[in-house]
């Protein structure tokens, strides 16, 4: 264990990891390369840039002598991450080999060579996609790799905060702003006039506390204004009548002065599935919900009658399921 907690903000983990819950107990960090072949003819490197994508690279120690084989099911790993593909790159005590080397000048591989710091008897993998993608794609190759050169200590929790998220992401179908966290977290004091201007770039005063990968605990600084809260709530497309309805009582408290308030929500059964070196979170859940959220001991969820189904107000609609089901 490592005291203090490392401490990075959301843009700083995404950049080096990958992920906004970094295993810390081994390095592999990604490498930016984008800059570095901004001016490449290379079709796969071009392409992305031009999209305003990154190109990323993580060097695997000791595994440039990798099988074409062993290779192929690490791009194959990588598409199921969501990336189109992956470029290689064996640094050899014979030279530079890659299957994309007629692609690259002799100055581009040394470039990425040096810039990723690998050394002979390395393998570079690299990813060149959409930001998101390149970040989901390295950061499961990474931790794919730590399993297999055996870096990943189960003797050992290393945890890291993770603070500044952002306070939004877009959702491309609904068209709309969605909440990173929830719609109650505060934004930075200093980024409050973005929320009018531009809400992409407001970052949250919400923090996360990861360890060995996993999230285990998660918390905010609770918005307390109610001019605040309800630009935020505007944002996320909720007319005045909504608001009103279900938050109109909250908002009627902030006037009477609601003191700055927060807090954080360990996940306890997560960390007990860390301590005990589980896989699966339903292993230290007493009574864990299957897959189709049905509780085997008790077998809850279960059917209503008529008479609950009056007493709750509940009324069937014709042409749907003629059974509710209460969780």
């Amino acid at each position: 264990m490592i005291k203090p907690f490392p401490r990075f903000t959301y843009a700083e983990a995404m950049d080096r990891f990958g992920t906004d819950k970094p295993d810390m107990r081994f390095g592999l960090e990604l490498v930016d390369l984008s800059d570095l072949v901004a001016k490449s003819e290379f079709q796969v490197f071009r392409s992305a840039l031009e999209k305003s994508g990154k190109v990323k690279a993580i060097v695997a120690p000791g595994c440039a002598e990798y099988s074409r084989k062993q290779i192929d099911d690490l791009t194959a790993l990588a598409r199921t991450f969501g990336a189109k593909g992956l470029v290689t790159i064996q640094v050899t005590a014979e030279g530079i080999k890659s299957p994309s080397q007629k692609y690259l000048t002799e100055e581009e591989l040394k470039g990425i060579v040096d810039r990723t710091g690998a050394k002979v008897g390395d393998l570079i993998l690299i990813v060149a996609d959409e930001a998101s993608t390149v970040a989901n794609a390295l950061s499961r190759l990474r931790l794919e790799m730590g399993d297999r050169l055996n870096l990943r200590d189960p003797n050992k929790m290393i945890f890291c905060w993770v603070v500044d998220f952002p306070m939004f992401k877009w959702d491309e179908e609904a068209q709309r702003w969605d909440s990173e966290h929830h719609p109650f977290t505060s934004p930075k004091e200093e980024d409050i006039p973005l929320l009018d201007t531009d809400p992409g770039k407001a970052l949250s005063n919400a923090y996360d506390l990861a360890c060995n990968g996993a999230e285990v605990a998660s918390g905010s600084i609770r918005i307390h204004r109610r001019d605040v809260q309800e630009k935020v709530f505007r944002l996320l497309k909720m007319s005045d009548e909504e608001i009103v309805a279900r938050f109109g009582h909250m908002l009627d408290a902030f006037e009477y002065g609601a003191p700055p308030h927060g807090g954080i929500a360990p996940g306890i059964d997560r960390l007990v599935m860390l301590i005990l070196g589980e896989e699966n979170i339903r292993e230290v859940i007493a009574f864990p919900k299957t897959a189709t959220a049905v509780d085997p001991m008790t077998e809850a969820p279960s059917p209503v009658t008529e008479d609950q189904l009056k007493e709750l107000h509940i009324c069937l609609r014709e042409g749907e399921a003629s059974e509710v089901r209460m969780v």
